[in-house]
């Protein structure tokens, strides 16, 4: 399950990071940076906090996932679109890479032993990790930081995963729940404009 979620996040951020970087009007190196940083970010340092080598650094399909998406999204030419990311594809594809990394960083988090504080922390830097190193390059707020909800959709998914685990109902099952939770719960709190309260 670890890999399946790796896989759909890795994808799914690509697709992110391609929209956040034409919307940014970055060149074709800039866009690439921008791609390989959302999906594979988080996941890097996911992997370095637990002493682990990167998963996308020792495997050869999350590289070529990642180039395919690219292919194809120019090829659609989707960066010519207007608005990109108030886009049903934009919302969609942010939405499962953000609940697929929060799943795999809990995952993770869990096989080492982890206790809620790190389940929690793991699949909040693994989720948001990629996006923020993105933003700031591009020289913006971290998008996290701005929305509120966002990040709290992370720690939401991990903390039902921590609770299956604890009840011992982790399986493919409830774990399928959570995707779809996480998605769903991200995608109407855009739409309806959710957010944390801000500081003024």
């Amino acid at each position: 399950m670890f890999e399946f979620s790796e896989y759909i996040g890795i994808i799914a951020f690509a697709m992110s990071g391609f929209f956040v970087g034409t919307k940014n009007r970055l060149d074709f190196l800039g866009v690439l940076i921008s791609v390989f940083l959302t999906a594979f970010g988080g996941g890097v340092i996911r992997d370095i906090i637990v002493g682990e080598k990167p998963y996308s650094f020792t495997h050869t399909l999350p590289g070529i996932s990642v180039i395919l998406v690219l292919t194809v999204m120019i090829i659609l030419k989707l960066h010519k679109k207007d608005d990109i990311q108030n886009r049903p594809l934009f919302i969609v594809s942010d939405s499962i890479g953000l609940t697929s990394f929060s799943i795999s960083g809990a995952l993770i988090a869990i096989e080492h032993g982890f206790n809620l504080t790190g389940i929690l922390s793991l699949a909040f830097v693994a989720a948001v990790g990629g996006g923020i190193t993105r933003d700031i390059i591009i020289n913006q707020v971290p998008f996290v930081f701005k929305t509120g909800f966002y990040g709290t959709v992370a720690l939401l998914v991990a903390l039902l995963i921590y609770i299956f685990d604890a009840l011992g109902m982790l399986n493919i099952f409830t774990l399928v729940l959570t995707f779809l939770f996480g998605v769903v719960l991200r995608v109407i709190g855009f739409y309806k404009k959710w957010s944390l309260p801000v500081f003024n």
